[in-house]
């Protein structure tokens, strides 16, 4: 039997320097560890929707979404699967602040994002889209 799908969405936000905005996580799963801004698409939501409102609560920022990079799948706790769809956005608004269920968020470059305990998968999907910070 196939695993139920959950449909979640993820963040590539970059600043004008080339680095990219990370949270991290407060809570499973991969709590504690450092990754994109994102989580699960609300009933009535799609995912442009779901990853704008996301970055909202978890980092403070206005963004504008814009093309789907890529998609991971990832093992959830329940034998269920994420679906992550990984979308390119833009800061339009808003104040770099943690919140919801990230204890911290910041901005890192590539030699930053190497030194950092990311969450699984994270640093080799970047790469694979040719999606690293500079």
């Amino acid at each position: 039997m196939e695993p139920h799908r959950v449909p979640c969405v993820g963040a590539l936000v970059y600043d004008d320097a080339g680095r990219i905005l990370l949270v991290r996580r407060a809570n499973p799963p991969a709590q504690g560890l450092w990754s994109v801004p994102g989580g699960r698409v609300e009933p009535g939501e799609d995912g442009a929707g779901a990853v704008v409102r996301e970055v909202a609560e978890e980092t403070g920022l206005v963004v504008e979404a814009g093309r789907l990079v890529g998609s991971v799948l990832r093992d959830a706790p329940d034998d269920s699967v994420y679906v992550i769809d990984d979308y390119a956005c833009r800061v339009t608004g808003g104040a770099l602040a943690a919140g919801d269920d990230a204890a911290d968020a910041g901005w890192f470059s590539a030699a930053d994002l190497a030194a950092l305990p990311t969450s699984p998968g994270l640093v080799e999907a970047l790469a694979g889209w040719g999606a690293l910070p500079r």
